[in-house]
């Protein structure tokens, strides 16, 4: 060892945790001297993450060279973590068998939204038996739940409803709410956010600082419950509440400004811009998270719409597939799309777009806000052969990503949405059908698209579609053993195995007799059947046009206008009644004698035939004259 090196640990055997800033410039020193001393470059390390100077540890790691960073894996995976370079603290951390180095990979992967790994690696720490850790481990499993609830990659099987355990301290309380909202159960988590503040500010183990710093995200929470539960009076004291200044983290800032705005509703859009802009840039260690950051992206696209910020949306960089989350890049293309039209919504603005769709033909943006002015102008022809062509050319496409895309809830959703505005209902199952094909063999299929292609598939007489649908809420009883709709679809789809096979699953449903219950037959029989509400609306429309004729002392005779009567027409005379007739079969006509008798004789049309015409006969080919008569006489002077 040399004498700085000797001298650097006479040094830390004195020092005390508090004093890191004097262990640094010791190793500044030592490292004058000798720069690849390894203990000074490591002690230098440890020294700077006390600080809270996490790029300088970074860069003193990468210039100390390998060896420094084989010694201190841990603490540079850490220095990695707090500065944002996730994917790096995770392949580093995953290497190292430690109890420590398995936390810093669950919260690399929890900020990586990789909420399945995550939980995995939760699940061992709490194999591992360490009653120390107890308390923190549920906390931050609690976390990863209601992530796994927003990206929507939970297993609805493993989902937990807040217990009584939950309501004991507020870092569970506000976990659980969080899983609420992600649900959309938000009067359960408006109850849990009140639960979660009054144990915040109760707490004796925080300081007045830490109680301030844990009470703005609950507060901003709570705000967003509150709006999209509709209570404004509640929202705007809430709102009253917030200091954006007293939050420590950038994003909480952000997210606090925005929804402020959304409270107030400001009506000049270039305040509103201003003051959506008013917090400074996000860092990349502060990174929001996927189910944050889109409605701030929407929200910020928006108001640069509104603000006609065109050129800088139309000169944004955006390639398809390279940004942050599919989320971000669909808004950056719909808005892009929006710029080039300038906000227009006529034809003009369609022709703008579709050159943009020449450039990008599988651009998802641009395609639904095609659809979106095509339905504006009135043309779903167009809107529904242009999606028809894209998905077909997803369809056909060899890359795995396209297939997905193909068949993403929302494109699907939006194909159905066309199909039935055209009233075409067997598009709609024949799409469905599609969608639920491919689904069946993914992890994790969405739910709800399941159970609409199973239900349309039962409509169906085609034993294909039968077996199809069977097969569908099969998976979905195996996904959702508990939901009342699989188990209607479930055994209206197996009806034909038996009441005694499916008896668990008709013991789930509400009884017949509970639904029937205030039913009254006896009314609806005597209100007999029951007409359509277009029926209805014609019936109604056809009494509101015809007028009965008056009776007798009421009102006048209609007046018929001149120019509808025959020039002859006297008032005073009684008119024909056989006018109607044609003349030959009036009463009083006679035929005509002698000659006009002869040359009408033979014209029968609209009179009586006579039984002795043979009017069946077929023509006779005139006989050629043995004389020649039927040849043509010579002229004159001709021979």
């Amino acid at each position: 060892m040399t004498a700085s090196s000797s001298a650097l640990s006479a040094l830390l055997k004195k020092s005390t945790l508090d004093d890191h800033e004097q262990i640094l410039d010791a190793c500044n020193k030592t490292l004058k001297s000798s720069k690849s001393d390894p203990e000074a470059q490591h002690v230098k390390l440890v020294a700077l993450l006390k600080l809270d100077r996490y790029e300088e540890a970074v860069q003193s790691a990468e210039t100390a060279g390998d060896s420094l960073r084989r010694t201190a894996q841990l603490e540079y995976a850490y220095a990695l973590y707090k500065t944002g370079r996730l994917k790096e603290a995770v392949a580093i951390s995953s290497e190292i068998q430690s109890r420590g180095a398995s936390h810093l990979e669950a919260q690399a992967r929890y900020r990586l939204e990789d909420s399945l790994a995550t939980s995995e690696l939760y699940q061992r720490l709490r194999n591992a038996h360490d009653e120390s850790e107890g308390y923190d481990l549920h906390v931050n499993q609690g976390a990863i739940d209601a992530q796994a609830q927003w990206i929507g990659v939970a297993d609805v099987r493993s989902i937990r409803r807040p217990g009584r355990e939950d309501l004991e301290a507020f870092e569970t309380a506000y976990n659980a709410a969080c899983g609420s909202i992600a649900r959309e159960e938000y009067t359960q988590a408006e109850m849990l956010l009140k639960r979660a503040k009054e144990l915040c500010r109760h707490s004796e183990d925080l300081t007045d600082q830490q109680k301030r710093d844990e009470l703005i995200p609950i507060t901003v929470q709570q705000l967003y419950v509150l709006l999209c539960l509709g209570k404004s009076a509640e929202a705007e004291a809430v709102a009253s509440e917030i200091i954006i200044e007293d939050a420590s983290d950038l994003s909480t800032r952000h997210i606090a400004q925005n929804n402020l705005l959304v409270t107030r509703g400001l009506d000049n859009t270039f305040l509103a811009y201003k003051q959506f802009h008013a917090t400074d840039k996000i860092p990349s260690n502060d990174k929001l998270f996927s189910f944050q950051s889109a409605p701030l992206t929407s929200n910020q696209a928006t108001l640069d719409l509104r603000a006609f910020k065109f050129d800088g949306l139309k000169s944004s960089r955006h390639i398809p597939g390279k940004s942050d989350t599919p989320s971000d890049e669909f808004i950056s293309s719909c808005s892009k799309a929006a710029a080039v039209a300038g906000n227009g919504t006529g034809k003009a603005a369609i022709r703008k777009i579709l050159s943009l769709l020449e450039k990008q033909p599988k651009d998802i943006g641009i395609i639904v806000t095609l659809v979106q002015l095509y339905m504006l102008n009135g043309d779903s022809t167009s809107a529904v052969e242009l999606m028809e062509d894209f998905l077909k050319r997803l369809e056909q496409s060899a890359v795995e990503h396209e297939q997905k895309t193909r068949f993403n809830p929302v494109l699907v959703s939006l194909m159905i949405s066309l199909y039935k505005h055209r009233d075409q209902k067997s598009h709609v199952k024949k799409e469905l059908a599609k969608a639920a094909a491919y689904w069946r063999t993914q992890p994790n299929p969405p739910a709800s698209l399941l159970t609409a292609a199973g239900v349309s598939l039962l409509e169906s007489h085609d034993e294909a579609d039968a077996k199809l649908a069977s097969e569908i809420f099969a998976r979905l009883k195996e996904q959702l053993p508990n939901d009342k709709a699989t188990a209607a679809g479930y055994v209206a789809s197996h009806a034909a195995a038996g009441s005694s096979q499916l008896k668990s699953d008709i013991d789930k449903l509400t009884p017949v007799e509970d639904l029937v219950r205030d039913v009254d037959v006896g009314s609806i029989e005597q209100a007999g059947i029951p007409q359509s509400s277009n029926a209805l609306a014609i019936a109604q429309l056809g009494r509101s046009k015809k007028r009965g004729a008056p009776e007798a002392g009421e009102g006048k005779a209609k007046r018929i206008r001149k120019s509808r009567l025959p020039k002859d027409f006297d008032e005073n005379k009684k008119p024909d009644p056989e006018r109607w007739l044609p003349m030959k079969d009036r009463s009083y006509y006679r035929p005509p004698k002698g000659k006009k008798r002869a040359k009408r004789g033979g014209d029968t049309q609209g009179g009586v035939v006579n039984e002795d015409l043979n009017v069946d006969a077929k023509p006779a080919a005139p006989v050629a004259s043995a004389s020649g008569g039927n040849k043509k006489k010579k002229g004159k002077g001709r021979k």
